[in-house]
């Protein structure tokens, strides 16, 4: 993230993730968070010059339900995204290549995060 306290008002609260872990990134002091997401560490979040360069896929969430979770993030804030060229439902979850669904969001520096469901 290019802003470390935008990123804990993203990542806690619109994603609801929970800080395991904060401190010093490089020279930055407080400007690196460790989440816990599905009982373990899950994501390191740190302040960086290069947040948001790559159109890359950063981190993908397995989730059971994934209407319900869509469904609560959407609640929070939080935009899905849309590509062209893949069909989306009303929520903005598309099929998944192999099965499956999937839907994608960004944080406010345009880091993209997926969420995946087998159903």
């Amino acid at each position: 993230m290019s802003d470390i306290r935008r990123a804990v008002a993203f990542y806690e609260g619109k994603l609801g993730l929970r800080p395991l872990w904060s401190g010093p990134s490089a020279a930055i002091a407080d400007g690196s968070r460790i989440y816990g997401s599905g009982g373990g560490p899950a994501l390191n979040v740190y302040q960086s010059v290069t947040a948001g360069t790559t159109a890359a896929t950063l981190a993908t969430w397995y989730v059971d339900d994934i209407d319900q979770i869509v469904d609560e993030l959407t609640s929070a804030g939080v935009e899905f995204t849309r590509y062209d060229q893949f069909a989306h439902d009303v929520k903005g979850i598309t099929p998944r290549a192999g099965g499956g669904r999937i839907a994608w969001f960004q944080d406010p520096d345009g880091n993209t995060f997926a969420l995946e469901s087998d159903v």
